[in-house]
């Protein structure tokens, strides 16, 4: 069935679900490439010589992490305005920045 045969929001639904699972997979995709847990687990693979297992400890701890962070995201969202989100997150990533520049130079 085309989409156009579909009903409206039925359509919207399905464009806002790929929209946001697009965006999600590759923000995530490109954030973690190159980070220090594939490093980690890159050296963990190699020294075990089990990389299944490897794999599925490393793929289970990503997926207990990422739940942590979607409910936590979740419940703050339903106490917070999105500007107030918006706002506590630019402060809190301008913190870690300024602590990261601090420690880079030796502040």
């Amino acid at each position: 069935m085309s989409i156009s045969a579909q009903e409206p929001g039925k359509a919207h639904q399905e464009r806002s679900f790929w929209t946001v699972f697009g965006s999600t997979f590759l923000t995530i995709f490109a954030a973690e490439m190159g980070d220090k847990t594939q490093f980690a687990t890159l050296l963990m693979s190699a020294e075990s010589q089990s990389p299944w297992i490897v794999f599925a400890g490393a793929a289970l701890a990503l997926i207990a992490t990422s739940l942590l962070g979607v409910w936590i995201g979740y419940w703050l969202s339903s106490r917070l305005s999105p500007k107030t989100l918006d706002l506590s997150v630019a402060i809190l990533l301008l913190l870690i920045s300024g602590l990261l520049l601090g420690d880079v130079l030796g502040v």
